[in-house]
């Protein structure tokens, strides 16, 4: 959205708009922009959740897995968890094959998993960005 409109939408002046966005970059409140990709135009049509389980929950065990977790290409998000499982990963795949191969080239060698389970979203209802502001 250019300055212009998003000055008119929020009923500021296009140079308060203009310092106001600055301000909020500088307070580190915008952190990135960003354009949406579109999975599917990319050949990575499918999701996968899947949730890690560690053999502890030391330091040492967590930083190890998080930092060979961030390596996965396909990985988009990773969640340390409360409840039954320790981790919750979402990647993208092409689809079954590919995730079986992100699964043997990548996830199985995760040092510290002592258990895996991963869930297939069927359909995706929606999907945002966007915090509730």
């Amino acid at each position: 959205m250019s300055n212009a409109d998003l000055s008119e939408r929020v009923n500021l002046s296009p140079s308060a708009c203009h310092r106001r966005v600055q301000r909020l970059e500088a307070e580190g409140i915008i952190r990135n922009y960003v354009a949406m990709l579109d999975p599917r135009k990319l050949g990575l049509p499918t999701t996968v959740f899947v949730e890690i389980t560690l053999s502890g929950q030391s330091d040492e065990v967590l930083e190890a897995f998080e930092t060979a977790v961030s390596r996965i290409p396909n990985v988009l998000e990773c969640h340390l968890m409360a409840g039954t499982a320790d981790y919750i990963l979402k990647l993208v795949a092409e689809d079954t094959e590919d995730f079986a191969r992100i699964h043997r080239q990548y996830l199985t060698r995760l040092p510290g998993v002592t258990q895996m389970q991963s869930s297939f979203a069927l359909r995706t209802v929606f999907k945002t960005t966007a915090l509730p502001v």
